[in-house]
């Protein structure tokens, strides 16, 4: 199987882990979207579940799924949420927010009593880091933010770059909620809880990337088949 392949068969995998009724948080990025296509699938053969998208992609591809959409404000609670990951250690411990839907993304998880990764193999490492990570911003005051984001690096015990995410236009990117994104550009994060802490006392820090203590198990694409990671 080529990587594609076994990444839509991870989807599929994943895809069967719905049953009847469930209500869903629906993940972005290129994985998840195969997901999203598998899900669509079975819901066109019959299968009855409500969903949540994470972005206005997913949103729009799960409607031309025919996949049944809410909210959280109307169902506060889910079931299961499958989406990729762009890193992933062996606690399940995440690196999200590569296409930008990491706040959104959080939000769904953290509402969800299980949230299942997909992912290729290559996504699968001994420590978080080597993919830059991601923090949302608001653009209100962004230099001030910018330099107490780097103290609070530096506090928790890492280095690195940080670099504001451009758009295809060389414009500062904007998420769905019209946040700039800071990616840290660290290559090893040591202490990820020791981090995120240090970030969530940044009042210009919207969210970031390290989703920990969220994932309850992942399904990898490698090139010896399918890996099982936690509870899956």
């Amino acid at each position: 199987m080529n990587a594609q392949n076994l990444k839509r068969a991870a989807a599929e995998r994943a895809a069967a882990l719905v049953a009847d009724g469930m209500r869903l948080g629906l993940g972005t990025g290129s994985t998840a979207a195969l997901f999203v296509t598998a899900l669509g699938e079975r819901v066109r053969g019959g299968l009855s579940v409500v969903g949540v998208p994470t972005s206005e992609a997913t949103r729009a591809q799960a409607e031309r799924e025919g996949i049944p959409l809410t909210t959280l404000d109307h169902t506060p609670e889910l079931d299961l949420t499958v989406d990729g990951a762009d890193e992933l250690d062996d606690r399940l411990r995440l690196i999200k927010g590569g296409g930008g839907a990491l706040l959104r993304e959080k939000i769904v998880a953290a509402a969800s009593r299980r949230m299942v990764v997909i992912a290729d193999g290559s996504k699968r490492v001994e420590r978080l880091g080597r993919f830059p990570l991601p923090i949302e911003v608001i653009p209100f005051g962004l230099g001030a933010t910018q330099r107490a984001v780097a103290a609070a690096v530096e506090r928790a015990g890492a280095q690195g770059d940080l670099r504001l995410r451009s758009a295809a236009n060389g414009k500062p990117f904007a998420t769905d909620g019209g946040h700039f994104i800071l990616d840290a550009h660290l290559g090893r994060i040591d202490a990820p809880e020791a981090l995120a802490a240090a970030l969530a006392t940044i009042p210009g820090v919207v969210e970031h990337g390290l989703f920990l203590g969220l994932a309850t198990g992942a399904i990898l694409a490698t090139d010896a088949g399918l890996v099982e990671i936690g509870d899956v």
